[in-house]
């Protein structure tokens, strides 16, 4: 029988004995803690000397290669020296393979996972194989070597600056004069003075990163504040160890240990456990040596939720002010506004144009209940519709573009088009391929929501009436027909409704759309105009999804009594001097989303909990995992409008509350409508 010993500075709590079998030959296994006094573990080395077939040691420097820069740590160094005549190891080979295939495991079991993550490691030195392997996914690697090593508050914020780093203090870190010194200041006063501050600095890292790498015991000082929602990737994950992380709501853990007797088992003393049966010195290890007992014992790094599945992912959306009386309700603007004439107030908006995109809101609480969860944030940029058309696209591309680069920074992995910034240009096609992260428009949500609505508000007002076809039977209007959005309202009203009558000014456009509609949905009644003068009257049921910006789309004193009409129009097709002189029509405005979850964000111009539809977009592909170009452009895809609403009804999307421009209908609102127009049809005398 092979002995291995594990000589740990760890604390002697956790000692055991164990007899295994390994690579077909017997092994006794002897874990010895020497509760963090060097001399005791150099002590616990020479007695166990003479027994042992191979040493491992733990819970102490490594000795680690970054970039060219090789560092052996004098502690190390000695500890090793006490048994110069049997192999000894920090499992430093084993622990670079299992480091990195845990990144890679995971990426490819869920995903995308680690895209554009902000990854904060409390050890880089010690996590440089992580690092590397992290740097093929996401930019956004912090080291708080600085902290540990001098307290100085500060993070690296790349592989070079770590290499870089490593380079310029191994001479000094690593001498034992050096390591003495170090340990000295940090009991000084003046150190301890600072501690505070430092350690506050470090809190802000830790909360604002979304995975962590470092040992479960580097985390003690952290509360559930700043690890609820994070993922950690560390080693040896013992059962007590995951309720502690359960109790600071850790999200996932990424263990890249392996496990022997149902036990997590410290890489050092499995790679001592393959020179001992082997026969030969970590040193004369090869990769192939590794590789045969990775796959021979079946290691694989486990991916573990101490609180249930629970995955979060990131997005940003992009929004603008809709006029300038938006401006006039943000600080400092909005004093301005008061004490300004309005041609201070039309130079205050062509200035807000050019400003840099900023943070308006972040966004937290949206759970689906497949267990997924997405944290966001609302990227401002100035320009309001005005502006944007006052300008050529690449005016908008450019501001859309450092809205990008700043969702990056803060870890988002797909990024929406709210507004008018998705209808600039190609409609989000040039935006997509400079951006460094997906982009989505949302009109495929947009397009599905108006027609959500269009169909609960008929409901409502009793007007949904199925017809031998199987249909709605009446007669639908789109107006805007060849838009982005209208085009494929068009598509699914076909399918839906008996006759349906498309209106837009370009005529060959219009009977190209008329002509697929009919060959996608044979015995579809299709009619095409260029106004809806003629039409008008004989609607049921009306879509505006024009890009008119003002101008008149119908008379509403032409419609007819009990007409639903959805205005999908940013800004609104319908004004609302318009809307009041028909209280026997229920104009409606189409997109919003129930968000599932106990949603946070600033005011959006919507209840609490309700989003834009194209937001919503974002938010559904975020849940889902799906950070790919989504919708862009202005042939939308209907195929892609009824995915997007299959999965909103995966992760709990519900439609909201159907709202006007007066703010949400209520049940009495319905039933007034429903009235006006039952006694408009109701015959004279």
């Amino acid at each position: 029988m092979k002995t291995v010993v594990s000589v740990s500075l760890g604390s002697s709590e956790f000692d055991y004995e164990l007899a295994t079998t390994f690579m077909d030959q017997p092994f006794r296994l002897l874990r010895l803690g020497a509760d963090g006094n060097l001399e005791r573990a150099v002590a616990l080395l020479d007695s166990v000397r003479g027994e042992a077939d191979a040493i491992g040691l733990s819970m102490i420097h490594d000795h680690y290669q970054v970039g060219e820069e090789q560092l052996e740590h004098p502690d190390t160094a000695r500890l090793e020296a006490c048994v110069p005549d049997k192999p000894v190891t920090t499992g430093a080979g084993l622990r670079g393979i299992l480091q990195e295939w845990a990144v890679r495991h995971t990426q490819a079991e869920l995903g995308h996972f680690f895209d554009n993550a902000r990854v904060l490691f409390l050890n880089g030195q010690a996590g440089y194989r992580i690092a590397r392997a992290l740097s093929e996914h996401t930019d956004n690697l912090f080291f708080a070597d600085p902290y540990l090593d001098f307290g100085v508050p500060r993070l690296l914020t790349s592989l070079r600056q770590l290499e870089a780093y490593t380079s310029l203090t191994a001479g000094v870190i690593f001498r034992p004069v050096a390591v003495k010194l170090i340990e000295a200041v940090h009991k000084t006063p003046l150190y301890r003075m600072g501690e505070k501050l430092i350690q506050g600095s470090l809190h802000e890292s830790v909360r604002d990163c979304h995975v962590i790498v470092g040992a479960i015991g580097d985390l003690e000082a952290f509360s559930e504040k700043e690890l609820d929602g994070k993922t950690l990737i560390t080693s040896r994950v013992t059962d007590s160890a995951l309720d502690w992380l359960r109790s600071r709501k850790v999200a996932m853990v990424v263990d890249y240990s392996p496990w022997l007797e149902g036990r997590p088992v410290g890489v050092n003393v499995m790679e001592a456990m393959i020179s001992a049966a082997l026969s030969r010195t970590p040193e004369q290890l090869g990769t192939d040596d590794f590789l045969e007992v990775i796959q021979t014992l079946g290691i694989e790094p486990r991916i573990l939720y101490p609180n249930g599945y629970r995955r979060v992912n990131r997005f940003a959306f992009v929004i603008h002010p809709l006029s300038q009386q938006y401006l006039t309700k943000t600080p400092p603007l909005d004093w301005i506004a008061n004490v300004s004439p309005p041609t201070v107030m039309n130079l205050v908006e062509k200035a807000v144009a050019y400003a840099p995109p900023f943070i308006y809101s972040k966004v937290s609480g949206i759970r689906s209940p497949t267990g997924d969860e997405v944290e966001g944030w609302l990227i401002t940029v100035g320009g309001t519709p005005k502006e944007i058309m006052a300008h050529g696209p690449e005016f908008t591309y450019s501001r859309l573009l450092a809205a990008a680069r700043l969702a990056k920074k803060l870890g988002a992995q797909i990024m929406g088009l709210g507004a008018f910034t998705k209808v600039v240009g190609d409609a989000g096609i040039t935006v997509a391929k400079r951006a460094p992260l997906p982009i989505t428009t949302g009109n495929s949500y947009s397009a599905s929501g108006a027609l959500w609505a269009a169909h609960e508000a008929a409901r409502k007002i009793g007007r949904v009436r199925i017809g031998k076809s199987g249909k709605m039977a009446g007669k639908a209007m789109v107006v805007g027909a060849t838009g982005a959005i209208g085009s494929v309202c068009a598509r699914l009203l076909a399918k839906a409704v008996d006759e349906i009558y498309l209106v837009a000014p370009e005529a060959a456009k219009l009977l190209a759309l008329k002509e697929s509609i009919e060959l996608e949905t044979p015995g579809a009644s299709v009619q095409v105009a260029a106004t809806t003068d003629r039409d008008l009257p004989d609607m049921d049921m009306i879509v505006t999804a024009t890009s008119g910006a003002g101008k008149r789309i119908l008379d509403i004193m032409n419609v007819k009594p009990g007409c639903v009409i959805t205005d999908v129009a940013r800004p609104l097709d319908i004004p609302a001097e318009d809307v009041a002189k028909r209280p026997d029509v229920l104009v409606i405005e189409s997109g919003e989303i129930r968000l599932p979850g106990e949603v946070r964000m600033k005011d959006i111009g919507l209840p609490d909990g309700i989003a834009y539809a194209c937001l919503a977009e974002t938010i559904v592909l975020a849940l889902d995992a799906r950070f790919e170009n989504f919708t862009l452009g202005r042939n939308i895809e209907w195929e892609k409008v009824r995915e997007i609403y299959k999965l909103g009804l995966k992760h709990g999307m519900a439609l909201a509350a159907v709202s006007g421009v007066n703010g949400v209908f209520t049940e009495d609102d319905f039933e007034r409508v429903r009235a006006l127009a039952a006694g408009a049809e109701e015959p004279v005398g």
